[in-house]
């Protein structure tokens, strides 16, 4: 077993975030840039997740891009991919744009940058970097650097149905709401309990890292 493969959607919710939402004075462009060049102290939560039985060996490095949609400046939308069935890794499972890190890449922005392009067809030109999240440790092997971007419109979307299946848009208020965020938990054989978040929205169920990594934006936004 490389990865935690199930429907969270069957497991029953252990427990709801009960943090108030980030306030909307903060759900802008403006902000997101002050905040990010000006940081403040912040604790993240679940940073590594205890590798699964059959796993990889060692760390594989990793990035994704978290893009904030700019639709106006204080009208976010991130921007989720749903993978591709076929996929070994994370098959059909909510995603940022992203994957392993190239040789060729010189960081892990790079990486970021050139899985966006790949994968859902959006040029570099329009995206501006804010910064990086800590690293996020996957059970199924991948040290993940999450880099936070705004994305500007109009742009096209090209994917690659090699990777992805689907891109949709939640509104980026939607997660920073404390209360969308739902503890899981499944009993795996020969592992023991595992727990998870997931955030629900319409048909769709961010769960695992994805939810998790948004998890710790949701703190560094509250901070």
């Amino acid at each position: 077993m490389a990865e935690l493969k199930l429907d969270p959607a069957t497991r029953p919710i252990d427990s709801v975030a009960d943090e108030p939402p980030v306030p909307p004075e903060r759900l802008n462009t403006g902000w997101l840039r002050s905040r990010f060049a000006n940081p403040r102290e912040w604790q993240p939560e679940a940073m590594e997740e205890k590798p699964l039985p059959g796993g990889r060996n060692r760390w594989v490095p990793a990035a994704v891009l978290i893009p904030l949609v700019a639709r106006k400046e204080d009208d976010l939308w991130l921007m989720l991919t749903r993978r591709a069935a076929h996929l070994h890794d994370h098959a059909g499972q909510i995603s940022f744009p992203g994957g392993r890190v190239d040789l060729t890449d010189s960081s892990r922005i790079e990486t970021a940058l050139r899985e966006m392009e790949e994968e859902v067809g959006v040029e570099r030109e329009q995206i501006e970097i804010l910064g990086t999240l800590p690293q996020y440790r996957t059970g199924s092997g991948y040290s993940i650097t999450p880099v936070v971007a705004i994305v500007r419109p109009p742009f096209a979307i090209r994917t690659d149905p090699m990777e992805v299946a689907e891109v949709f848009d939640v509104p980026f208020s939607w997660v920073m709401t404390g209360a969308h965020y739902q503890r899981r938990s499944v009993m795996l054989p020969d592992f023991g309990p595992r727990t998870f978040y997931t955030i629900p929205y319409k048909h769709y169920m961010i769960w695992g890292a994805t939810a998790g990594m948004l998890r710790n934006l949701f703190h560094f936004m509250r901070a």
